[in-house]
């Protein structure tokens, strides 16, 4: 048996896989999601560590994220908010592969005010990891924001996650922008203009409008002569910012968010939040999750 880890996030676009010896990482691999692997998990997996196996079967294997999902690898059950680290981690599915053990973390599931349940698989590593990073995340009461596909705004409160909530604004800009005539393909790639659309965005998400607003994005280019790059931007400063006001209204505690996730959509949701008064900062999603599944570099 080798001595090293493998430590990995699954999610439903990739597979981020980390070699973990000695209080450190030593190399990286990656593969496809979930999504395109389905039940042809394992042998994606295997695929996709086969250069370290040369060097023997690792001690141990930790992933997260949609790994555990129905369609995923092995199942994993979900834990049910208010949770805490602890007892999310026994919560855990654990099985043997080729000798080795594997785990596979659970998701989190809460049940909103509105009486709608809701569920998360794989923010919960990055939540717990970052708790474990910045213990100031892990005392008093935080809301904590994980932009992507499907954003989760979570209520954390010493360090156990109260509720959450989740919003598919990614998911929407991606279906506008890729299939529907708001938001036509001839982008150019200027950021200067997709800026400006941003800006215009939320300047319009500010006044609540939220669906007669989106026509804007095809209207504005016809009559206006704005960019395809702007209307691109346009579709997501208003979305961003309509999502922010009603979670405002619901969920939202305090005057400051806690950011996690790849930088440049979190920006945007820093200067989206910074528009409505809100603070934020923003930690890294990778050394978040890596954390999360029990990561420390020495």
């Amino acid at each position: 048996m080798s001595s090293y880890a493998v430590l990995g996030d699954w999610g439903t676009s990739n597979l981020r896989l980390f070699r973990v010896q000695h209080g450190r990482i030593t190399a990286q691999a990656e593969g496809p999601g979930i999504g395109e692997a389905g039940h042809q998990a394992e042998p994606a997996f295997a695929g996709a560590i086969a250069p370290w196996l040369e060097d023997g079967m690792p001690a141990e294997i930790r992933l997260c994220g949609m790994a555990g999902a129905r369609d995923g690898w092995v199942e994993a059950p979900y834990a049910q908010c208010p949770a805490g680290a602890a007892a999310w981690r026994a919560t855990a599915a654990s099985f043997d592969w080729r000798g080795v053990p594997v785990s596979i973390m659970a998701g989190l599931t809460c049940d909103g005010a509105d009486g709608v349940p809701d569920v998360m698989r794989g923010e919960e590593t990055q939540i717990f990891g970052a708790c474990a990073l910045h213990p100031d995340l892990a005392r008093g009461r935080h809301l904590i924001v994980l932009p992507g596909t499907h954003n989760k705004w979570t209520l954390v409160e010493d360090g156990r996650v109260l509720a959450f909530r989740t919003v598919p604004t990614g998911e929407l800009f991606a279906l506008l922008r890729d299939r529907s005539t708001l938001a036509p393909r001839d982008a150019a790639g200027d950021a200067e203009q997709e800026e400006a659309g941003f800006a215009d965005g939320l300047a319009r998400a500010g006044e609540g409008r939220l669906l007669t607003g989106l026509f804007a994005a095809r209207s504005m280019r016809l009559r206006a002569n704005k960019s395809a790059d702007w209307a691109s931007g346009y579709l997501s400063g208003l979305l961003i910012g309509c999502e922010i006001a009603e979670i405002r209204a619901t969920l939202f505690h305090g005057d400051n968010v806690t950011l996690i996730g790849d930088p440049r959509l979190s920006a945007r949701y820093a200067q989206a939040l910074e528009a409505q008064g809100v603070r934020s900062r923003l930690l890294d999603g990778e050394a978040c999750a890596l954390a999360g599944l029990g990561f420390t570099e020495n």
